[in-house]
């Protein structure tokens, strides 16, 4: 639980394990060592819950390492689909930490219907991410990546997002190596992945810090841009479902479209940096800071553009080995702000999980 008591939560225990089990992906399901289709030209990932901020993560990074056209959809929106994407060369990857994921398991029936299109009956190549090689997704997918993430106890995910991550990360440059792109600035660097998580958990005291100023507040939102939107989804659900506080994701520019109307209350913001605060995001956050005067925390790297109320933060050498550590820093934060307000933080009240 807290830094300050003896007694620890499944949860914490699980986030401590995450740099041994990113080590044992990367000894075990590394890019020379999984298999992907070799004519891929387009990427639907589906998912629930975490796994879709994960795909969502993963939609973003595929275009940016190779060059793919990719998008995330909610399983349960992909069922109530009338046309689902189905162009030739469309690889579907399922993301489910239990492999048995209701919704997930039925969209990925329904595309191994196949499809149909002047030349006849076609199907499309699938492949998961989950942590269980026994699972239905597993057996009825064709490429598999395994999680290695063991059992998670906690209904809160964390071992297994970030086990997600890193698993979609190396289909990505496997994807990408397959096109031509060179990914050896990527791979090389997976090697200090371990280290980067083990140095964020070191950051716990300054988490304890920023969790007893977040849970005074009314009103939060965390707010990313880019990439960073995916892991500001998933800092803002491990908070609310452990802590039930009112807190939400968004992109800082679609923010400023009316929804930093709800700062009119007591309020903080939390922005989530990878490559520094851009320009455009410094200028929001100062009208946001001028009209409705939040207290501002900065998650991740700070470029000294903005002063903020609290920094958090360990140096990466690329951004992504920032986003990694960026979502131990939240799941850190979710695990304080419920040890805080006294939660049941292993069993959040109305929540289930399928755990395998």
């Amino acid at each position: 639980m807290s830094i300050f008591t003896s007694k620890k939560s499944a949860m914490e225990q699980e986030i401590y394990e995450q740099p041994d089990i990113l080590n044992g992906i990367l000894e075990i399901e590394g890019v020379d060592k999984i298999s992907v289709p070799s004519d891929v030209t387009k990427i639907v990932l589906v998912a629930s819950g975490s796994s879709y901020h994960c795909a969502r993560f993963s939609a973003e990074l595929v275009g940016e390492v190779a060059g793919v056209e990719a998008r995330a959809i909610y399983s349960s929106e992909f069922l109530l689909k009338k046309v689902i994407p189905h162009d030739r060369g469309t690889l579907y990857v399922f993301i489910t930490q239990s492999g048995e994921t209701t919704d997930t398991v039925h969209a990925l029936k329904r595309v191994n219907e196949g499809f149909e299109d002047e030349h006849g009956k076609y199907y499309l190549e699938t492949l998961c991410v989950t942590n269980n090689p026994e699972s239905t997704i597993w057996k009825e997918t064709k490429y598999h990546v395994n999680c290695l993430a063991g059992k998670e106890k906690s209904i809160a995910a964390t071992k297994s997002f970030t086990a997600q991550m890193l698993c979609v990360l190396i289909v990505s440059l496997k994807i990408a190596g397959n096109k031509g792109y060179s990914t050896d600035k990527y791979i090389e660097s997976l090697k200090d992945l371990p280290e980067v998580v083990a140095k964020t958990l070191k950051l716990r005291a300054k988490v304890h810090q920023l969790a007893g100023l977040i849970a005074k507040q009314k009103v939060v939102v965390i707010l990313a841009e880019g990439i960073s939107y995916a892991i500001a989804k998933e800092g803002a659900l491990k908070i609310k479902e452990t802590s039930y506080m009112n807190i939400n994701a968004a992109i800082i520019g679609e923010f400023m479209h009316g929804h930093l109307a709800v700062l009119n209350r007591k309020s903080s913001v939390i922005f989530l940096s990878v490559d520094g605060i851009s320009p455009n995001a410094v200028d929001n956050l100062d009208k946001i800071k001028k009209e409705y005067n939040p207290s501002i925390y900065i998650i991740g790297k700070h470029n000294n553009k903005y002063i903020s109320n609290f920094n958090i933060n360990i140096d990466c050498k690329n951004e992504i080995l920032q986003m990694f550590s960026n979502a131990v820093i939240c799941q850190m934060l979710a695990l304080e702000i419920a040890t805080k307000l006294h939660r049941n933080i292993d069993k959040p009240k109305g929540l289930k999980k399928v755990v395998k």
